[in-house]
């Protein structure tokens, strides 16, 4: 949330009002959904649609990420959570790909939720920024996803 340098509250960036909204339409679009062979295959193209509509810089790294988590973590089930490409097991969100322009971040980010099991001590990364996905970021996105889920 914004707020004024007297520190007054402005409310949600209009990035955030979007992301929202785009959570309510996921939960409406899913719940309207058949069987849950037919919310697979619908869930692997709303996200597939979302990474080919990010800029190219987003959507090549999108694309790449997409294809590393789906084939280091099969039990991932692709989704869309507040309009960002997602990963989830029992219908918990693990993982997300959020484009640079979702926010207006200067990088992409790598994300982990809570139900990943990344612990690592008392403290430890949830999100990585991406700037390219090269063939080792690749090898270290491939060990986190592992990882998340075993």
């Amino acid at each position: 949330m914004s707020a004024t340098e007297s520190g007054k509250h402005e409310g949600f960036t209009a990035e955030e009002r979007a992301a929202m909204k785009d959570h309510a339409q996921e939960l409406k679009k899913a719940a309207r959904r058949g069987s849950s062979a037919d919310k697979a295959a619908e869930a692997l193209r709303d996200v597939l649609a979302k990474i080919a509509e990010m800029p190219d810089a987003d959507r090549v790294m999108g694309e790449r990420v997409h294809a590393v988590v789906t084939r280091s973590a099969p039990v991932l089930a692709p989704k869309l959570w507040y309009g960002m490409p997602a990963y989830a097991l029992d219908g918990k969100v693990v993982c997300f790909f959020q484009s640079a322009e979702k926010f207006k971040a200067r990088y992409a980010t790598l994300g982990f939720s809570d139900q990943a099991k990344l612990d690592d001590g008392a403290m430890w990364a949830s999100a990585f920024a991406l700037t390219d996905v090269t063939d080792a970021v690749e090898k270290r996105i491939e060990a986190l996803v592992k990882q998340a889920v075993g």
